[in-house]
């Protein structure tokens, strides 16, 4: 029938959004999805000229904070199941970012660091991810920028209590 408009169920606005059952606007959650994804999309265009994902950004930038990790530990901290891991180390170190030796506390352990060349996309393309997050906080009162930051935080400690943030 033309002119009908399809049911919506409960909870979801007409532009997809997932909504609480008390309130019209959309939830928390969808809203740091959303936050999430656009971030994603802006690094991935950033990043893509330079050869990397933004997985394989994180993943560098996780071993210029702690070099020696890991492939289970860098899978971690780099939020990516220790398969897909596994394949961008491979890939990582194919293009000379990364370098991997044993563990000399255990020698069936490999651990991973940053190679010169590493360091040196990283230092490349650090302007470019500081640019994106330098829009984002653009649009937040200065004011109110370390209370977002310290909200994310809390929010993320609250789901993980285990770990630090």
């Amino acid at each position: 029938m033309e002119g009908r408009r399809e049911r919506i169920p409960e909870g979801v606005r007409d532009d997809g959004a997932v909504t609480s059952h008390h309130h019209a606007e959309p939830r928390t959650l969808y809203l740091v999805k959303r936050l999430e994804l656009a971030i994603r999309a802006r690094m991935d265009e950033a990043l893509r000229p330079h050869g990397l994902t933004t997985l394989q950004f994180t993943a560098l930038t996780a071993l210029r904070q702690r070099d020696g990790l890991s492939s289970a530990q860098l899978a971690r901290r780099s939020f990516v199941t220790p398969q897909t891991m596994n394949e961008m180390v491979r890939w990582l170190e194919d293009h000379g970012h990364i370098q991997r030796h044993r563990d000399p506390a255990n020698r069936r352990v490999l651990l991973i660091s940053l190679t010169d060349a590493g360091r040196e996309i990283l230092r490349r393309c650090d302007e470019l991810i500081q640019a994106i997050e330098d829009e984002m906080l653009a649009a937040i009162p200065e004011v109110q920028r370390p209370l977002f930051r310290q909200s994310l935080i809390f929010g993320y400690t609250a789901l993980n209590p285990h770990e630090a943030p």
